[in-house]
C-alpha cells in the first residue's frame, strides 16, 4: 500500500483527515509544524513528527527517507510566522527569496512546485473530505431576509472579487458597508473588528480565491467561527459552495438555528456572476 504523507497545520482538520485515512485503511505519516498548536493524534495511535516551518529540506528529506510519493497539507498555517524571526533552512530561504511577493498563494504554490520537483505528488485537500464541501443552498432552514438576503449577495461578490488580489477569504459587512476584511489576523480577528465597528447584524461571507489552488488552504468555518458569529450578534453566513469547508455539520447547524444566524452556500458561473439559492 502506497504511504501518505499528512503535513498538519493549525486547527482540527488534519486530525479529521487523519481519522478518515485510518478508517479507510489508509497507511499514513504525519508531521506537525512545530509553531503551529495541531490537536493531538493520540486517539488515532499515530505516530507524529515535528518539524519547524522553516525547515522545507529536512521534511523533504524524512519523506524520501520513508519512500513517501504522495503529500497531502491540511491546516492553517499563518503567514505572520515568516515575520517573526523563525528559523530558515537555506533551501527555504532561496524559495522565498525568488518569489514576486509574500502573498498566500505565492509561498504556497512554490511550497507545492518544491515537493512536485522532487517527484512527490501534492493531494487536494478535499481528498477524503468531498462531503464537507456543501451544496448551494440554504443550510439552515430559514431563508434570509431582505437586508441580510442583500448583505450575503454584496458581502460574496466583495470576497470573490477581493480573492483575485490574494488579500484573504473573508469580508464582514453590514447595510452593504464594509466592515472588516480579512488579512494577515485571520477570520476570528477580522469577525471581532468588525463587531467593534458594525455591532449587532452584521454578515460574514467566505470565499475560495478564484485562482486557488485546491490542493492548499481551501477556505472553512467551523465551531469556533460560529461561536464567535453569535456572539458578535451576527445575522448571516454566505460561504461559496462546493469550495469551502463546513465542520461540525449538524452540530453547527443546530447552533446557527439556535442563535438565530441564517447560513446558505452559493455559488459563482464562470463569468463570476454570483448565482442567487434563495431565488428572487
Amino acid at each position: 500500500m502506497e504511504k501518505i504523507a499528512l503535513i498538519a497545520g493549525w486547527g482540527e482538520l488534519p486530525a479529521v483527515w487523519a481519522e478518515r485515512a485510518t478508517k479507510a485503511g489508509l497507511d499514513i505519516a504525519v508531521f506537525t509544524l512545530a509553531e503551529e498548536e495541531t490537536v493531538s493524534f493520540a486517539d488515532l495511535s499515530l505516530e507524529t513528527v515535528s518539524i519547524n516551518i522553516g525547515h522545507i529540506d529536512k521534511l523533504i528529506g524524512l519523506i524520501h527517507n520513508n519512500n513517501i510519493k504522495k503529500v497531502l497539507m491540511i491546516g492553517k498555517v499563518r503567514k505572520s510566522h515568516l515575520f517573526s524571526g523563525i528559523s530558515l533552512d537555506d533551501r527555504m530561504k532561496v524559495i522565498l527569496s525568488e518569489l514576486e511577493d509574500y502573498n498566500d498563494d505565492t509561498i504556497m504554490r512554490a511550497v507545492v512546485e518544491e515537493f512536485i520537483k522532487e517527484g512527490i505528488d501534492v493531494l487536494p485537500q478535499s481528498y477524503l473530505l468531498e462531503d464537507m464541501l456543501p451544496e448551494a443552498g440554504l443550510i439552515t432552514s430559514e431563508k434570509p431576509d431582505f437586508r441580510v438576503a442583500a448583505d450575503m449577495e454584496y458581502g460574496l461578490n466583495m470576497a470573490h472579487n477581493l480573492g483575485r488580489l490574494d488579500i484573504g477569504q473573508t469580508v464582514l459587512v453590514k447595510d452593504k458597508a464594509v466592515m472588516a476584511v480579512e488579512a494577515i489576523e485571520g477570520t476570528d480577528e477580522a469577525i471581532k473588528r468588525a463587531a467593534k465597528f458594525g455591532g449587532r447584524g452584521i454578515v460574514m461571507a467566505k470565499a475560495s480565491k478564484p485562482q486557488q489552488d485546491i490542493r492548499v488552504d481551501i477556505p472553512t468555518v467551523g465551531l469556533k467561527t460560529l461561536n464567535l458569529l453569535l456572539e458578535a450578534g451576527a445575522d448571516g453566513l454566505i460561504i461559496e459552495a462546493g469550495k469551502t469547508f463546513l465542520l461540525d455539520k449538524e452540530e453547527f447547524c443546530l447552533r446557527a438555528e439556535k442563535g438565530g444566524l441564517k447560513v446558505v452556500a452559493a455559488s459563482f458561473t464562470e463569468e463570476g456572476e454570483l448565482i442567487i439559492p434563495w431565488g428572487e
